[in-house]
């Protein structure tokens, strides 16, 4: 399972990295996309063919964790996800932020 870390895409902050959002807007904005927890408190959010680990105790969100469950659907999702919240994904594996297609 291919793993990705999502991180603003906006500029680092003096005191480190930009914050994604609080966890409330984190979930909002991903319900409008199709992404969901199973029930209210858990820290796994489910979308077409990708997952989002949220930190503990964690807000605002500075950083998630993403894993890839089915290649076939994730990218579409993940760039639509990436473009609309201007979020980046950088590949745990390789270092490399994902590049998105040319509309």
């Amino acid at each position: 399972m291919r793993q990705l870390v999502v991180l603003s895409a906006a500029p680092a902050q003096d005191r480190g990295l930009s914050a994604l959002g609080s966890r409330k807007e984190i979930e909002k904005q991903l319900a409008s996309l199709n992404t969901h927890p199973d029930g209210s408190g858990d820290e796994t959010l489910y979308g077409p063919g990708i997952e989002f680990q949220l930190a503990s105790n964690q807000d605002p969100i500075v950083q998630m964790l993403m894993m890839v469950s089915d290649e076939d659907i994730a990218w579409l999702v993940i760039e639509r996800i990436g473009r609309t919240l201007q979020w980046k994904f950088v590949d745990i594996n390789t270092g490399s932020e994902l590049a998105y297609s040319d509309a």
